[in-house]
């Protein structure tokens, strides 16, 4: 693996009509969805590990601890940024800051496990057939 401490990804979303509050099911304001921030969390930690985990090997979340701190509304772009913090065997914690256009609005820590791909999709599969 090539995966180290202080590794860092940011990816930007905009605030739409479809990722709102209103639109996710999470409230009922037209302004950017904790779940969409939570999805935009996990996409940016998935996108700092892709071509840095050894060949069959994926990761999965585990944990999502953020706070949503301030609201931010339709038309603006929020950027989410995570670093590596820490590397335990297999676990991984990220921590997290969410930003608009005019200062933090999200803040917390990701945990994601190194598996491998093909033995884990068997495992979930597997529960079909019980």
């Amino acid at each position: 693996m090539s995966i180290q401490i202080d590794m860092t990804c940011i990816l930007k979303d905009k605030v739409r009509e479809e990722n709102t509050a209103l639109a996710l099911g999470s409230g009922s304001l037209r302004v950017y969805g904790t779940p969409a921030m939570m999805l935009l969390v996990e996409r940016t930690a998935v996108t700092l590990l892709e071509g840095n985990l050894e060949p069959g090997m994926t990761s999965v979340g585990t944990s999502l601890n953020m706070e949503h701190v301030a609201a931010t509304p339709v038309g603006m772009e929020v950027s989410c940024q995570v670093w590596l913090a820490e590397i335990d065997k297999r676990k991984l914690v990220f921590e997290v800051e969410v930003r608009d256009e005019t200062g933090l609005i999200g803040k917390g820590s990701h945990e994601r496990f190194i598996v491998q791909a093909n033995r884990f999709q068997e495992k979930a599969d597997g529960k079909r057939k019980s």
